[in-house]
């Protein structure tokens, strides 16, 4: 689940290729911050919450489309405002904070987190042993698995932004991670 293109893994690959690997790795502590959080609260009972509460569950996946659409919106207008010399007026100068809070907001906001958590995760765990420690080992493993594979597509999204020096090229990177990060939004919209 974790390799799947999802909106996470969207938000890693325009993080990158937007704001280089620092910024990257600033997302993903953020999104795995965020993972935390769900299976926290996975593991405190919010499955059930969940199930009896779907209009909440939808409303907070709504609106983290919302924002990762907004930040998609700013990509693509960036594509449009780079100057001849390719310097992005938007673009790197974002602090490695923003891209913490972004990425926590979008996987807080990720349709696929909540249904890994409330789920997949429960028939793994066995009710006869220790559920904190399952529950923290099957944590342990998805986080680190997030991990690898955010830290691999955002990288992937960095390398090419390596040809960013180019204005024609950067432009078209833009619009192509404005896209990407619509096309999250759309996804999370989707699975709400």
């Amino acid at each position: 689940m974790v390799v799947t293109p999802g909106p996470a893994n969207l938000f890693a690959i325009a993080t990158g290729a937007e704001r280089g690997r620092r910024a990257v790795l600033a997302a993903v502590a953020g999104m795995n911050l965020a993972t935390v959080v769900w299976v926290s609260a996975a593991g405190l009972g919010l499955g059930g919450l969940a199930l009896t509460f779907p209009a909440a569950f939808r409303a907070l996946a709504f609106l983290g489309a919302a924002y990762v659409a907004w930040l998609g919106l700013r990509s693509l207008g960036s594509a449009v405002r780079t100057n001849s010399a390719g310097a992005d007026l938007v673009g790197r100068a974002a602090p490695p904070g923003a891209s913490f809070r972004q990425g926590f907001v979008v996987q807080i906001s990720n349709p696929k987190a909540l249904l890994f958590t409330t789920v997949v995760m429960p028939p793994f765990l066995d009710p006869a042993r220790p559920v904190a420690a399952q529950v923290a080992v099957l944590a342990g493993t998805t986080i680190l698995g997030d991990v690898i594979a955010m830290t691999a597509y955002g990288f992937g999204g960095a390398t090419l932004a390596l040809r960013m020096d180019q204005p024609r090229f950067r432009r078209g990177f833009n619009a192509f991670t404005g896209v990407l990060l619509i096309a999250a939004a759309i996804l999370i919209g989707l699975r709400a």
